[in-house]
């Protein structure tokens, strides 16, 4: 079989043949070789210079250089349009930016992808909505907000976004009771939280004339933070409207046990009783309660402008002094010195003097500040206008001067 076969190779015409095809196998593996390569290279160059200007946008970003950022992750887009990571980094680039438009056209290409892994899908959601949240869209970033809420119940960082928008909506009841979820999943004190979201769903309904449901609600805020100091001040004004004067009184004394720097807060509504109380003992004896624990200079000038209105003028001036050895520079207790020097015709040379002093005095004696970051609001607040915080806002010692 083989020798036949020899025979046929040793003619000359049939050798050039052999060698003609051998030589046309080995040529097209060569060039097929060279292609392969060529195109690997080509490959390799794209991605290089696709992941060159993807770091180097990330570089940018680093150094806060957001329009330097922007330009290099956008040729990074250009190059390769595949590439997730690139769309987020660039939607956020334009959120930081203001530029809230392409930010949201961003997220929107991103979730029209057909084939997009489910978690990145949900994340670009949360992005969109935090893109639709800072550009003043409220409803449109609840929603979105909601929608991921139902992909992943139990993401924290986005039932704590459902939960400011519900705030700033002023939708208490949805707040509080985002709030009770977030304090499902995460083992911490929610109590003072929950009960500022109690107080204020109590407030509307103080507002709308329900004081039952409002009263309720103060008590229940109360049983869940009990140094929550609104809901006394609150519950003792809902008492106060019911005409059941001394049970307001009663409420705004427990401020004085479970948060005394905040006692200051009842004195206002305590004078705004006196009119309408037949018995004011109890408001007497609240006072002086007050005054023989604390060192609070504004808790002697309220006695004091309280036994004014009993014509006890000697011990309204003896109150005065205590609360001007405390806080020398204390504005309203060196007023009503000098209201009443004035109205009781004092020595005339003193009485010049005093006025004189009154109309160069306007330090405030009360000064806010928020713990958490720095702000410091002209009259206290639960929650920090600023870091959306509950109850950092914290007096400041008055005896220190500040800058």
């Amino acid at each position: 079989m083989w020798e036949p076969l020899w025979q046929l190779f040793l003619e000359p015409n049939n050798q050039r043949l052999l060698f003609a095809v051998i030589f046309s196998f080995v040529l097209g593996f060569i060039f097929g070789w060279f292609l392969w390569r060529k195109k690997r290279g080509d490959n390799k160059d794209i991605t290089n210079k696709k992941d060159k200007s993807f770091f180097k946008g990330i570089q940018y970003i680093l150094s806060n250089d957001h329009d330097h950022a922007i330009e290099e992750l956008t040729k990074s887009i250009q190059i390769d349009s595949e590439t997730i990571e690139t769309y987020v980094a660039l939607g956020n680039l334009y959120r930081s930016k203001g530029d809230i438009e392409r930010a949201i056209r961003i997220r929107q290409s991103v979730i029209l992808r057909p084939s997009l892994d489910e978690q990145i899908k949900v994340r670009a959601l949360f992005d969109l909505a935090l893109d639709y949240r800072k550009g003043g869209f409220l409803d449109r970033a609840l929603d979105t907000f909601l929608k991921v809420a139902e992909q992943q119940p139990s993401n924290v960082e986005n039932l704590k976004e459902i939960e400011k928008i519900y705030e700033e909506l002023k939708d208490w009841e949805h707040a509080f009771q985002t709030r009770q979820r977030i304090a499902r999943l995460i083992k911490d004190d929610h109590s003072h939280i929950l009960a500022h979201h109690l107080v204020e769903l109590g407030k509307v309904f103080q507002q709308e004339g329900e004081t039952g449901r409002a009263i309720s609600l103060f008590n229940k805020a109360i049983s869940t933070h009990k140094e929550c100091v609104d809901a006394y001040l609150h519950l003792g004004d809902a008492y106060f409207s019911k005409k059941q004067y001394a049970k307001a009184v009663s409420t705004w004394e427990n401020i004085s046990k479970v948060s005394p720097r905040f006692t200051f807060l009842a004195y206002g509504r305590l004078e705004g009783a006196y009119a309408s109380m037949d018995n004011l003992k109890p408001v007497e004896d609240f006072l002086k309660s007050c005054a023989g624990t604390t060192s609070d200079a504004f808790t002697h000038v309220a006695l004091a402008r309280y036994l004014k209105n009993k014509n006890d003028i000697e011990g309204a001036l003896g109150e005065i002094q205590s609360a001007l050895e405390i806080a020398p520079l204390f504005w309203e207790a060196r007023k009503l010195k000098g209201e009443i020097i004035l109205e009781y015709g004092m020595d005339k040379e003193a009485l010049d003097d005093y006025a004189d002093l009154i109309r160069q005095l306007n330090m405030p004696y009360l000064r806010f500040q928020c713990s958490e970051c720095g702000f410091e609001p002209k009259e206290l607040q639960w929650q920090c206008r600023q870091c959306k915080k509950w109850d950092t806002i914290h007096l400041l010692d008055s005896s220190v001067p500040h800058n």
